[in-house]
């Protein structure tokens, strides 16, 4: 039986989308594994990420850091106190508002971040292709 067009369509949409999806969970794949080898867990990267990428200053509360990694503030919080066990943050109570507490990056979280940064710049670059293909692809048939 032969397809139509519609359905030849949506074949193509699902191809497209299956394969983004593959290639995502590669990059995520390689986060993990990248993170896990500077001795983090991938949570802690992205607090960290989080934490150095708040545009217009360099730290951020738990709340805005809970709305980042779309986790309870409760459980930041907690992962807030283990990465400062680590040494890789530092809590101060914010002179602005006495309610609110300031995570800041300490020198060891600095390090950590850039030397994971470098790395998935690069592994970014090489998907730099394979994400275009879905951007000109996404845009006829999704």
């Amino acid at each position: 039986m032969r397809q139509t067009r519609r359905d030849d369509g949506m074949k193509q949409t699902f191809v497209t989308l299956s394969e983004f999806r593959y290639q995502l969970r590669r990059f995520l794949r390689f986060s993990e594994e990248a993170a896990h080898a500077q001795g983090v867990t991938k949570l802690q990267y992205l607090l960290l990420l989080h934490i150095k990428g708040f545009r217009g200053r360099e730290w951020a509360t738990v709340g805005e850091l809970a709305e980042r990694l779309q986790a309870a503030p409760n459980s930041v919080a907690a992962l807030v106190s283990r990465c400062e066990a680590a040494g890789l943050v530092r809590r101060w109570r914010s002179n602005a508002d006495h309610r609110q507490v300031e995570v800041h990056l300490r020198a060891r979280g600095e390090r950590c971040l850039r030397q994971l940064a470098a790395l998935h710049q690069a592994e970014l670059g090489s998907l730099a292709a394979v994400f275009a293909v879905f951007r000109t692809a996404g845009a006829r048939e999704v």
